[in-house]
């Protein structure tokens, strides 16, 4: 049974270890180093309450071994951009494919709604077949395409931007809610 649960400090570890793969082995992220745990720690910490940081794990023990983990960013840092955000979802290895990235993006998506939020962009290095499969699933569609943006592993990368509207946009717009206050919605 998978279970999804607001990511806790003492997850920083498992998440590092999850995301590592995608930077040291590929080009999904564009980060060349790795960060560890307590990069990991100071960007949950960073979110400041407002963006969501979710785990799935193997069950509801608190202790049960986290699959896949997914958080939400500021897009940019304009306040008028406030109502946006940037989304990203990275599962493990192991369980990629069965769905737990979906089930974990849905989450997300639906937090977000609650929260207020208007837009969610996903940004995806190409080509990344399963990432635009995960994001379309959950209602994100195709925005536009950065030729040649980033260079990794000794080639240029585009990087395509998905994105969802989350609530109907409004004037003016609703203050935002806290994670903390929503904490994870599904449904």
């Amino acid at each position: 049974m998978v279970a999804i649960r607001p990511a806790r400090p003492e997850d920083a570890a498992a998440i590092a270890a999850i995301y590592a793969p995608y930077v040291l082995g590929g080009t999904v992220s564009f980060e060349t180093d790795a960060p560890d745990a307590r990069a990991i720690r100071t960007r949950m910490a960073a979110s400041d309450g407002l963006y969501p940081w979710i785990v799935a794990t193997a069950g509801d023990e608190a202790d049960s071994g986290i699959l896949a983990y997914a958080y939400a960013s500021r897009f940019r840092d304009r306040p008028a951009y406030r109502w946006t955000v940037e989304t990203s979802v990275y599962v493990a290895g192991a369980v990629q494919g069965q769905g737990v990235g979906r089930l974990l993006y849905e989450a997300l998506v639906d937090t977000l709604r609650a929260q207020g939020f208007a837009q969610a962009i996903g940004v995806i290095s190409l080509p990344n077949d399963q990432s635009i499969k995960t994001h379309e699933s959950v209602g994100f569609r195709r925005a536009g395409v950065y030729r040649e943006i980033g260079f990794k592993q000794g080639r240029w990368i585009d990087v395509g931007f998905w994105q969802c509207q989350l609530n109907e946009p409004r004037v003016p717009p609703p203050e935002l809610r806290p994670f903390a206050e929503t904490g994870v919605v599904r449904g």
